[in-house]
């Protein structure tokens, strides 16, 4: 098992920063960031993010990418990309990029549900069927699409979309081929909507899990009541040691199944600092790796990466 970040969650680092701070940390891998953001007055995870690869030129990016992973010494856990399933230019050319770099594999986002723009565009108003029957459709194209280039599109479970469970992405990517289409199992998401128990959750998805994502939440009581008089109850990002999901039990079902591939982490809670927040994240996976039984390198390999030609 090996251990990466994603960019989203260190928006104060520039890219150089990002590769150099983990690498000196000793994490294995980096998960970038790609997306065109909207300014903000103060870097954030969303917005302002200075570790993020805008998608606006991306293909004159890709030597500095990799030059920047090379020379730190870390590997690709893959690509975070932004994308959706819909937006077949923009699906054509992240699978392409994550060819060019050796990725392996890159984030596709699947549509959203009608009251919610996760993943881009307008809030489409269709039902939960139509939207995921599009998506199916549009999934069908990327498998091709990403059989084509070489490498694995990867649909997220994700709180506000038609796959916030193992269940509902076991069933969009049934009879895909699972070389080249899987699944990011997501701990923290998955406290939000789409709970399922891990290890029964990971056995249904099968040839289908190809990666890992690692945050925790946690839901809050507010002071606020509904129309009937209920309590109302929010979620909020929390430390991975801090969250109601238990990473420990998470590493033993992943023991399980088996799995012992790379595993991103994306904190976005703000109680430490960041140089503060990922140093300890990576000593935390690394004890919790070693009680489930799961083996893990010791630092990033300096031979990785490659640089793109052209």
């Amino acid at each position: 098992m090996k251990f990466s970040v994603f960019t989203a969650s260190t928006p104060e680092w520039t890219p150089q920063e990002a590769a150099s701070e983990l690498a000196a940390q000793g994490w294995h891998g980096i998960e970038w960031r790609v997306t065109d953001q909207a300014d903000a007055p103060e870097p954030g995870f969303w917005a302002g993010n200075k570790a993020t690869w805008p998608m606006t030129g991306l293909e004159d990016s890709l030597p500095e990418i990799a030059r920047l992973t090379s020379e730190a010494g870390l590997e690709y856990s893959g690509l975070g990309g932004y994308a959706r399933c819909d937006n077949h230019d923009g699906v054509e050319r992240v699978l392409a990029a994550t060819a060019a770099l050796g990725a392996r594999q890159v984030r596709v986002n699947v549509l959203p549900l009608g009251n919610s723009s996760m993943g881009g565009g307008e809030p489409s108003g269709l039902s939960y069927p139509e939207l995921f029957a599009a998506t199916r459709e549009h999934y069908e194209w990327v498998a091709e699409r990403a059989a084509h280039h070489g490498v694995k599109a990867l649909v997220e479970l994700h709180h506000g979309t038609v796959t916030a469970s193992a269940s509902s992405a076991r069933r969009l990517l049934e009879g895909l081929d699972p070389q080249h289409v899987g699944v990011i199992h997501d701990l923290g998401n998955l406290l939000i909507e789409g709970w399922e128990s891990p290890l029964p959750a990971l056995q249904l998805l099968g040839p289908y899990l190809a990666h890992i994502h690692v945050k925790n939440a946690r839901w809050v009581r507010t002071e606020e009541r509904d129309e009937a008089g209920a309590a109302v109850w929010v979620n909020e990002w929390a430390p991975l040691a801090e969250g109601q999901g238990s990473v420990l039990g998470y590493f033993k079902a992943l023991a399980e199944v088996g799995y012992d591939e790379w595993v991103t982490v994306e904190d976005f809670s703000t109680d430490v600092p960041l140089t503060a927040r990922t140093a300890e994240n990576l000593q935390y996976l690394r004890r919790v790796a070693e009680l489930a039984g799961l083996s893990v390198p010791a630092s990033a390999d300096l031979s990785a990466g490659s640089i793109p030609k052209g």
